[in-house]
């Protein structure tokens, strides 16, 4: 798994089934990639809509939240439609877990990604990262801690 002071690789995803998006887009800002393993269970429903009411909190640090795994674009269509999430879901579908591997953090036994956490700098460079266990919602302190440690615009 990559770790603090290692560069973040950059990818393209889908965020929706006709728009992909470049980590290298949000240069110049404080990026968090949330990966989880599947839209719709419990504990990853909980976690995205934890990281939506956090946006505010996000933003006052010049961040933009990022979540990732390996369900398909039109799954994530739906799934952020039905918990009207405010930030990109990116499919890491084709090739399967392709970014989830670049990161560490791909599941080849389970086929999905680990549920991970990374908070990259404004220069690309990886600040924190947290892997937890699949079944437990990491929450949102370690991601402002590692902000707060940036600091403020």
């Amino acid at each position: 798994m990559l770790s603090k002071n290692d560069p973040a690789p950059d990818f393209t995803l889908y965020a929706t089934p006709d728009q992909k998006i470049s980590l290298s887009e949000f240069r110049g800002k404080n990026v968090i990639l949330a990966f989880y393993p599947a839209d719709w269970s419990p504990v990853c429903s909980d976690q995205m809509a934890l990281y939506n009411e956090m946006l505010k909190y996000f933003q006052k640090y010049n961040a933009q939240v990022l979540g990732i795994s390996v369900d398909s674009k039109w799954c994530h269509l739906a799934f952020a439609q039905s918990r009207n999430l405010h930030f990109p879901l990116l499919s890491d579908f084709e090739p399967k877990g392709a970014v989830s591997a670049k990161y560490g953090i791909y599941d080849d036994t389970e086929g999905e990604s680990s549920r991970a956490l990374f908070v990259i700098n404004k220069e690309g460079v990886i600040v924190w990262s947290y892997k937890s266990p699949v079944a437990v919602n990491p929450g949102a302190d370690g991601i402002l801690e590692a902000l707060e440690s940036i600091g403020k615009p």
